[in-house]
């Protein structure tokens, strides 16, 4: 049954969230805009202002809800965690306050999957309980995003392993207490099958940071973006989680609910966005009249609205997608839900680039100031663009998936939909029912 309605109960959860989002966390973004503050826990901030509204989220049962019950979360689908998340991204502090901050989040699955006991005790019970962060570092400065360029390797020396390479871009590194790292542990495989992941807690001999690096508009030398380097790094055995070469596999397990959840917060962004915008051409005056009497102010307000529906339900339909691929466990349910969530990805940054675009320039002067957030609003739609998988990775995705289900014509040179083609097999198909001048010529 087709239907696009929420459920009551949920809807009352949802309905909470959202004043709880607007009232009490969206304040924060003023008074703490850095982006490392959210995952300092060593402040006062945190200690006194976030965990009492964590409790508050906790009593409502929605902290973690990516998470099933057994880790202490909700096991919410991944429509309902679009719903969620929708909300969430009004505020960069509200992930946080609910739990479902990335990285941790995703990092908090693969421990529960592949973690030992020891494992577990030391560094997922602190991290579900929010009173550390973590780093996911993958990406390299050579080699990028690209895991053919991989060059980071592990190597097995006895009961340890030993970890030599770079990683570029290891978010929130010196906060973290602990890194999930992919390293190539087999070179003689491809890259698929021959990487893994290994967890390096904070403070190993041998993992330094080269330098910070922070996002356009920090002071170089402040961002808590890490550029690692791993120098006969030696860490136990077990610290390798999964089995090896499990790395790659491993790492979408956590990766494309991810991507969702950024999509649905992107939405939540935008129409923040598309609120100020409204604000902006139903308040000023320009040439004499109000700024909502010029047509082409108005075209670029519909165009943002309309933008955002279409993408809302394509993320919506992405997560249902998913929801069913869990459900049914069907090889072909997952690929086609590969495709949709690859296709969600690769239009994310596009819309945010849009429509901040549109109420940066609508607002003026005012909007590329400091005194407004749409200039760093703009500036998420490229950096998701590069986050989890560049754009062109997943569009490359969408090509191969469509191409595999692909049926080459048996008229290669004028195709299927050839209209003198179609219209010969039409006259031969229905010739003993129709009259010789009912026929087209």
């Amino acid at each position: 049954m087709w239907d696009f309605s929420t459920d009551t109960a949920f809807q009352e959860k949802l309905d909470w969230a959202a004043g709880f989002v607007q009232e009490e966390i969206e304040p924060l973004d003023v008074l703490f805009p850095g982006n490392a503050e959210p995952y300092d826990r060593g402040t006062e901030v945190f200690r006194d202002i976030v965990r009492p509204l964590q409790r508050q989220v906790r009593g409502q049962r929605l902290w973690a809800a990516h998470l099933p019950p057994s880790l202490g979360g909700m096991g919410m689908g991944q429509v309902h965690l679009g719903l969620l998340n929708e909300i969430l991204g009004r505020s960069a502090w509200a992930p946080m306050v609910f739990g479902t901050q990335a990285p941790d989040s995703g990092n908090a699955e693969i421990l529960a999957h592949y973690g030992t006991e020891e494992q577990r005790k030391a560094y997922l019970e602190p991290l579900l309980d929010g009173r550390i962060v973590s780093t996911f570092a993958m990406t390299e400065p050579s080699g990028g995003a690209d895991p053919g360029g991989f060059t980071c390797r592990a190597v097995r020396d006895g009961d340890e392993w030993v970890i030599d390479g770079e990683k570029w871009f290891a978010s929130h590194y010196p906060l973290a207490a602990f890194v999930i790292a992919m390293v190539v542990t087999d070179p003689d495989k491809p890259v698929h099958q021959g990487a893994s992941m290994i967890l390096v807690p904070a403070g190993t001999p041998g993992m330094e940071m080269v330098r910070g690096t922070g996002l356009a508009g920090e002071p170089l030398g402040q961002g808590v973006h890490a550029y690692l380097r791993f120098t006969g790094c030696r860490v136990p055995a077990e610290n390798l989680l999964g089995e090896p070469g499990a790395g790659f596999r491993i790492a979408q397990t956590r990766l494309g609910g991810g991507r969702l959840h950024h999509a649905m917060r992107s939405v939540g962004q935008c129409r923040r966005a598309l609120e100020m915008m409204t604000e902006r051409v139903a308040s000023r005056r320009t040439r004499g009249g109000p700024l909502a009497d010029q047509q082409s102010v108005r075209h670029q307000l519909a165009d943002s609205w309309i933008q955002i529906e279409q993408f809302r339900l394509q993320v919506l339909h992405a997560a249902w997608q998913m929801d069913r691929a869990e459900r049914t466990g069907d090889s072909a349910d997952a690929r086609r839900a590969r495709l949709h969530v690859s296709g969600v990805k690769a239009a994310t940054p596009g819309i945010l680039v849009d429509v901040a675009y549109r109420a940066l320039h609508l607002h003026g002067a005012l909007g590329v100031s400091n005194e407004l957030g749409l200039a760093r609003m703009w500036q998420s739609g490229p950096t998701l663009g590069v986050a989890d998988g560049p754009t062109e990775a997943h569009q490359d995705v969408v090509a191969r998936l469509l191409l595999k289900d692909a049926v080459p014509a048996e008229d290669p040179l004028f195709g299927s939909a050839h209209l003198p083609t179609r219209l010969a097999a039409a006259r031969a198909k229905y010739a003993d029912r129709l009259k010789e001048t009912a026929v087209p010529r």
